[in-house]
């Protein structure tokens, strides 16, 4: 004996208004809360809350007049970020120096310091990055022991990760200047 034909659950299934109706409503449930958040995004940065690029600016440039017949010394500057959001410096370059790194002077007690090469150093948004003898600074090598002049100006490209290369001409002082 045969059994007769049932129909199975997978073909009986037929799409009705209702069931229609309630598949779009729970697909666009999600829709219109991802439509909202957008816009309320893109309001909120048209506004200007969402904060500033940073916004770079150097001054007090300057290196050492060298000691003898030594081709290192060190540069510093001044960097002031205008922005609401960090920045990092990542290198600083000169056509004048055969090498230039990014160097941080640490007390290590009993009077005593040390020198660190670092590989980059946060401008802080709406904050300023001073370089000192006694911090953060730039260790210099020439390409050739030059003969500057108290008042001379050389050259120098600072690097940053977000708002690109920025020029600047330190002036040659006196090491107790500073």
């Amino acid at each position: 004996m045969t059994k007769p034909a049932t129909q199975s659950v997978a073909t009986a299934w037929k799409p009705t208004r209702a069931r229609v109706r309630e598949a779009l409503l729970a697909a666009g449930a999600p829709v219109v809360a991802c439509a909202l958040a957008l816009g309320a995004l893109t309001t909120w940065v048209n506004a200007g809350a969402a904060g500033s690029r940073p916004q770079i600016g150097i001054s007090d440039a300057r290196i050492f007049l060298q000691y003898g017949d030594s081709q290192y010394t060190s540069a510093y500057f001044r960097i002031a970020n205008g922005g609401d959001s960090d920045d990092e410096l990542v290198s600083v370059t000169s056509p004048e120096m055969a090498e230039t790194m990014l160097s941080r002077d640490q007390e290590n007690g009993d009077g005593a310091a040390s020198m660190n090469m670092v590989n980059s150093a946060t401008v802080p948004g709406r904050g300023t990055l001073a370089m000192s003898p006694y911090g953060l600074n730039v260790m210099v090598k020439t390409k050739k022991k030059p003969h500057w002049q108290l008042g001379d100006t050389v050259p120098f490209i600072l690097h940053f990760r977000y708002s690109g290369s920025r020029e600047s001409t330190a002036v040659v002082v006196r090491p107790s200047s500073d």
